[in-house]
């Protein structure tokens, strides 16, 4: 199971997918951010003090984010997918291939069609 923190251009669905796989996921929404523009470094701290590993489809800026800040509880990139169960179980099989999420980045890619 992992802590994560899911960033809020992450879909609900995929949220509650991960949930029923185990995973215990806080949402920027639940923590009462959503919606105010909160700064990505901002996102990744407060993440960090809660110890879980975030979660995002904003690639570019956390990729630059784990390069400066590699003390993180863990950064998971997502390409954007419509079909959401895919990309949680897609997601849930990354984060299993990991022995620890902490200071990693993991990319977890749309299959080519």
């Amino acid at each position: 199971m992992a802590r994560l923190y899911s960033n809020e251009n992450i879909p609900f669905p995929v949220v509650e997918e991960l949930r029923n796989l185990g995973h215990d996921v806080l949402t920027v929404f639940e923590t009462g951010k959503a919606g105010q523009s909160w700064p990505d470094e901002s996102v990744l701290e407060f993440a960090m003090f809660e110890g879980r590993c975030v979660l995002t489809v904003n690639r570019r800026h956390f990729v630059r984010l784990h390069g400066l800040r590699p003390d993180h509880a863990g950064i998971i990139v997502c390409t954007f997918d419509p079909d959401f169960g895919a990309l949680a179980a897609r997601i849930a099989a990354e984060i299993n291939r990991c022995d620890r999420l902490a200071g990693q980045l993991l990319r977890v890619n749309r299959p080519a069609k």
